[in-house]
């Protein structure tokens, strides 16, 4: 430990210990977070009202630390704010050489050589590359989704990394919002348990430890339900979407323990996200008991200007520290205007104290004052990223995370021997769209291509061509747009050539990787680009298709659903990508995956999710005025929890038992009644049928990952309380009503297993 932080904390400890509630004699008798939060208040009473705010102010990583000093410009200004203790975390900040030389200059140029928080979009990978969270929640494998967040923080942490920008468990039912790559899915209740199990990946048990990272549970709140799937876009939804939908994944990071949230771009009620102490103070910290920190979203708080909230940066900062904005992220509004505000009476210093403690909390339990370098160690940054562990980890989850859509005449698995097959699709070997949008700090073309996951296997003759190109630019630019082809068709004909002489083709297609992902909206979600034209040609001369879809969304393939027999949803996979996909085509791992997504049959459809409300109007009467569309049915394509294997399942003897006032409980036998070892989702789903707030026509309230051998039969349980059975009213308040309860039980949302029983 350097000698300036040492000097610190010992002060903080003696200071403690003078006052009247200081440290007992035992220290036995004083739990953990008495202790921090006995050296926060002694470090605060050290600091002034500058250096409070600096605390709240964060930037993006300015120059190259590890280069010669900058001798001009804006990276000098904030090098000396870094010196005079005016900045309190960093973002986009890597390598240990990097973090280091920054922390070095806090920790021992600034008045009192207060660590920085490092932090970083580590959403499903840091250096390897897991699949994107939407791809992992179709697994429904919670522990490993807690392993694969586990991965991220092994290989961010080895890199100087202490904090992550995930998970985002904003519950979305808008295929168009590019962010839902980033989520898991259209389910509260499926999202809450996976929030909970992300959590615990990146924070483990002991935040201390140097393999784990604080998480950030984000956005708070409503960004899913941007009007028309648009980014950035003005959310408009009543008390019970929120209640009900929105918040309980929330709730659940905040019950597993996350140490930080971050607010939304998105206004709410009228009010940006940012400046809401309805949300953040109100809802969230007093309401939920969070004691941890809230950032605002990448210069979310000088937008509340734009929003017409604010007239200026000035007002913006008052508006966002006194609703509970604890940290300013890349707007500079906070450390230009706050103290201003502070000595005019606009905000109370108070408020400020509230802040900072919460900032100085995850400081100590980040262990970051006890050991300022403890995340910069260039041996564990050498031996852990890209570890064969590592890699295990991920190939792991990858598979875990396919998708099998439709696979009529049993065309897959592929044979391992004898078979001629053409590889044909823009993205049958690419390296980089695997690894998807938010890739941090993967090398560029460093997934395996699902070409080279299928050169393993060598019995078969495997010939590649790529049809079209799907972008007439660069690609992989994060922050650029991309220009479609729409002209190019020069590939087609040789594609056509290659599949004449196939006897099966496997086509890879779907989007690039930044078509999906922050920024990235789409009005129409069909295969981008000359795609579809490229698959109808193909299937004139030779229909017998493995459909293989890289995507970010789900998308609409009424053509390839009606026309292709064999659709796996393989999503943007990460760095093993290939690898899965083959171990997959060939059958060497069973597909288990379920959609968390419906998938539409039009995007005139969308928002479209299975748990809706029944409306006034609900049937067919055979006239015209019922709730439907004149020129498209209203069922999706494929639905909520829809996912095939090679194996089959049937469900039998389904039964519900009201124990006792409290809990129904609810069994199922499940068979594999096929030739081979797989794993079936049995998915619980229950209607309220009359209710003070009508109810969903179904929803989700419990599943098990079942693995079961050819011929196997077991027995599922599932207990029911009041916490499933009830609702929130329009008051915010819990409540549980006595009624009429269907209870469904099958693979999918679409079961027809079904069961009806009151409970009183």
């Amino acid at each position: 430990m350097k000698k300036k932080a040492l000097i610190i904390l010992i002060t903080c400890l003696s200071l403690a210990c003078q006052q009247p509630n200081g440290f007992p004699t035992r220290s036995a008798e004083v739990s953990s977070v008495d202790r921090i939060d006995f050296k926060v208040d002694s470090l605060l009473s050290l600091m002034t009202l500058e250096e409070k705010i600096g605390q709240m102010n964060q930037y993006n990583g300015f120059y190259d630390a590890t280069g010669p000093l900058p001798e001009s410009g804006d990276a000098v200004d904030k090098l000396q704010d870094l010196r005079n203790g005016l900045v309190g975390s960093m973002l986009n900040v890597d390598g240990v050489k990097s973090v280091k030389a920054l922390q070095k200059i806090a920790v021992e140029e600034s008045r009192l050589g207060i660590p920085l928080i490092i932090a970083y979009d580590v959403i499903h990978g840091y250096k390897t590359m897991a699949p994107i969270p939407l791809a992992e929640s179709c697994s429904w494998d919670l522990e490993a989704i807690k392993q694969s967040a586990e991965v991220a923080a092994l290989e961010a942490s080895a890199s100087g990394i202490n904090w992550t920008f995930a998970p985002m468990v904003d519950v979305s039912r808008d295929a168009r919002w590019g962010r839902v790559m980033e989520g898991a899915g259209e389910d509260p209740f499926l999202g809450a348990v996976i929030a909970k199990a992300r959590v615990q990946g990146f924070q483990g048990k002991d935040l201390s430890e140097p393999h784990t990272i604080a998480a950030c549970a984000k956005h708070f709140a409503a960004y899913g339900f941007i009007e028309s799937g648009r980014e950035y876009n003005t959310v408009d939804i009543g008390t019970s979407t929120l209640n009900n939908v929105v918040y309980p994944p929330f709730k659940a990071s905040v019950d597993a323990g996350v140490r930080t949230f971050m607010n939304a771009f998105n206004q709410l009620n009228g009010i940006p996200a940012t400046g809401s102490a309805e949300l953040q103070r109100q809802i969230l910290k007093d309401d939920w008991g969070f004691d941890g920190l809230v950032v605002s979203d990448w210069g979310s708080i000088s937008e509340m200007v734009s929003h017409g909230y604010a007239v200026d940066d000035a007002q913006a900062a008052e508006f966002a520290a006194n609703a509970g904005s604890d940290i300013d992220m890349e707007s500079h509004a906070y450390v230009k205007y706050l103290a201003t505000a502070v000595q005019q009476g606009r905000v109370a210093e108070s408020v400020i104290d509230d802040a900072v403690q919460r900032i100085l909390r995850v400081k100590f339990e980040l262990g970051l004052f006890d050991d300022p370098y403890r995340y910069c160690d260039t041996s564990r940054e050498s031996e852990v990223i890209g570890s064969t562990a590592v890699n295990a980890a991920v190939l792991d989850i990858a598979k875990k995370s396919v998708v099998l859509l439709k696979n009529n005449n049993n065309l897959l698995p592929l044979k391992k021997s004898g078979q001629k097959i053409a590889l044909i699709g823009p993205l049958a070997n690419d390296k980089s769209s695997p690894l998807g949008n938010w890739r941090a700090r993967a090398n560029e073309g460093s997934a395996v291509s699902v070409l080279e996951g299928m050169q393993i296997y060598k019995g078969n003759t495997v010939f590649h061509e790529q049809g079209v190109v799907l972008s007439n630019t660069n690609p992989m630019r994060f922050e650029g747009r991309l220009s479609i082809n729409q002209s190019d068709r020069s590939g087609i004909d040789a594609a056509i050539k290659a599949a004449k002489k196939a006897d099966v083709v496997v086509m890879v297609l779907g989007e690039l990787a930044f078509q999906s992902g922050e920024g990235r909206s789409r009005a129409k979600i069909d295969l981008p680009g000359l795609q579809q034209e490229l698959l109808e040609a193909v299937h004139k001369v030779n229909p017998n298709i493995v459909l293989v879809l890289n995507n970010g969304r789900p998308l609409t393939l009424n053509w390839a659903d009606a026309n292709v027999p064999a659709i796996v949803e393989a999503w943007h996979l990460g760095t093993q990508s290939g690898n899965a996909i083959a171990q997959i085509l060939y059958g060497d791992y069973n597909p288990s995956g379920k959609l968390t997504m419906t998938f539409p049959k039009s995007v005139g459809q969308v928002p479209i999710y299975y748990n809706h409300k029944s409306t006034g109007r609900p049937h067919d009467t055979g006239g015209a005025f019922w709730s439907h569309y004149e020129d498209e049915s209203n069922d999706p394509l494929y639905v909520f929890g829809h996912g095939l294997s090679y194996t089959t399942f049937q469900y039998n003897n389904l039964k519900v038992e009201n124990t006792n006032p409290a809990t129904v409980k609810v069994t199922v036998e499940l068979t594999n009644t096929g030739s081979i070892f797989g794993k079936e989702v049995v998915q619980l789903y229950v209607r309220d049928h009359f209710a003070s707030v009508a109810r969903p026509i179904k929803e989700l309230k419990g599943f098990e990952l079942v693995p079961l051998e050819p011929k196997e039969s077991k027995t599922i349980s599932f207990l029911l309380s009041k916490d499933e059975l009830g609702f929130f009213n329009n008051q915010g308040k819990f409540i549980f009503e006595p009624g009429l309860f269907s209870f469904f039980i099958g693979g999918s949302s679409q079961t027809d297993l079904q069961t009806t029983i009151e409970i009183l």
